[in-house]
């Protein structure tokens, strides 16, 4: 026998699954802004733990259109939102760090003039942390070092600016316009910051296509894209996929002062007390800094971050 107090929780599952229904409609034109506003999902009948999310009438990336009519290329992005989406902790987390992140990011995206949806590219690429691949790659923007050197970034044992978000997120842009005119697409030129540029023109020649949908490419390329548009629908529309967060929630971006610093540093601790910080916040913040001094050698100019309150 069941007992009747049994039937309330079935009943309420059962209407939220009725309501349920997301269908919106995005564009590289409809990037909304990075503050998130709170909700209850569960009065709003949206999406809720263990619930298939919806997916969009129409997506694009940086301008252009994602062919949602494809079974396929449906199936593939359904597969990505429900990873992320289900990922919670570190979904969280990262929507908490875009706060602060992405805004830094934005200024040089524009100054470049790169579309913003490459931001989703560098969140799937590190979740905005200072990690390293087991292949090498480095920082929030995964450079390898000799893709680094290429594009100006310095990488010794006192520096490496690969840890340096500003001089990587330059770099980034440089790659990823160079990769546009050599394909002449923005979703192509994504596909190759994963495969590389001689590995994707390979698979364009061996298939005769030059559209990202239509190639047979692997595992990995082939769900990168589909990554970084999951990454989009989920930070431009967090309420509707289950997340809840507030301002206060958000990380705020950090402020600095800069000190432009073109020969040796004998000793960065003393550095850092000589500017009113600390070693640990002194290297927190500035990330390429790779060792207890400078010799520089080389002469370069480096901004160095001061924390400030």
């Amino acid at each position: 026998m069941i007992n009747k107090k049994h039937f309330l929780p079935i009943i309420i599952c059962i209407s939220l699954l009725a309501g349920m229904g997301i269908g919106a409609t995005l564009s590289g034109a409809q990037f909304l802004p990075f503050r998130l506003q709170s909700a209850n999902i569960y009065d709003k009948g949206l999406i809720g733990q263990g619930h298939a999310p919806k997916l969009p009438s129409s997506l694009e990336f940086a301008g252009e259109k994602v062919p949602l009519s494809d079974k396929e290329t449906r199936e593939r992005l359904d597969r990505e939102l429900i990873v992320n989406i289900y990922r919670h902790g570190s979904t969280v987390l990262l929507l908490k760090k875009a706060a602060q992140w992405l805004p830094v990011m934005e200024h040089i995206l524009k100054e470049e003039g790169v579309p913003l949806d490459f931001l989703y590219l560098c969140m799937a690429e590190s979740d905005l942390n200072h990690v390293v691949s087991p292949s090498g790659a480095a920082g929030f923007w995964q450079f390898m070092k000799p893709t680094a050197a290429q594009y100006g970034m310095v990488v010794n044992d006192e520096v490496d600016q690969r840890y340096d978000i500003e001089k990587a997120t330059h770099a980034a842009c440089k790659y990823l316009k160079d990769a546009h005119a050599k394909f002449g697409s923005w979703t192509m030129a994504a596909a190759s910051y994963n495969m590389g540029i001689a590995g994707l023109e390979k698979q364009i020649e061996r298939q005769s296509s030059s559209n990202y949908y239509d190639l047979y490419l692997n595992t990995e390329t082939s769900r990168y894209v589909f990554r970084i548009l999951a990454l989009k629908l989920i930070h431009q529309n967090a309420e509707k996929y289950g997340f809840s967060l507030q301002d206060e929630d958000l990380y705020e971006p950090y402020k600095y002062s800069k000190i432009q610093v073109a020969g040796a540093v004998e000793s960065w601790v003393d550095f850092a007390k000589e500017h009113g910080t600390t070693y640990k916040h002194l290297r927190q913040h500035n990330m390429w800094i790779r060792d207890v001094s400078l010799k520089n050698y080389e002469k370069k100019v480096y901004s160095v971050r001061i924390l400030r309150d």
